[in-house]
């Protein structure tokens, strides 16, 4: 559906924390011919968890609204473990601050949704292309 112009030589692997599945399945459809891999995790729980066990991950997309526990302490988690694992905010425009609660948090960008695909790709390719 999307034109992509930028194909990883080699693959990458991206978390996607996520509650939302409908928002899980459009973040693949935009990435499928990038050579990227997709792992799921519905909280932050699920996603501090895959980081313990997985050192693939390359990047994180990482929703800051959900149940069980939020993206905000998920990221604080994360970040103590592995510090330099880019995770990238996912936040509703609507919820004002959130993008400096997210800094705040330890997350080293931020994107609004609804996600415009050009924006999402190049904060993706800042950080698995640097």
């Amino acid at each position: 559906m999307y034109q992509q112009e930028k194909h990883y030589a080699e693959a990458k692997t991206i978390l996607v924390v996520e509650d939302e599945e409908i928002n899980f399945m459009f973040i693949e459809e935009v990435l499928e011919d990038r050579n990227i891999n997709l792992v799921h995790a519905f909280n932050g729980h699920e996603a501090i968890e895959i980081c313990k066990t997985r050192n693939d991950i390359d990047l994180i997309l990482m929703d800051m609204k959900m149940p069980l526990m939020d993206g905000f302490e998920a990221t604080r988690h994360i970040k103590k473990f592995r510090p330099n694992l880019p995770i990238i905010a996912q936040t509703a425009l609507a919820m004002a601050g959130d993008k400096d609660l997210s800094l705040e948090a330890g997350c080293d960008d931020y994107i609004s949704k609804p996600i415009n695909v050009e924006e999402i790709v190049a904060l993706i390719d800042k950080y698995l292309l640097s």
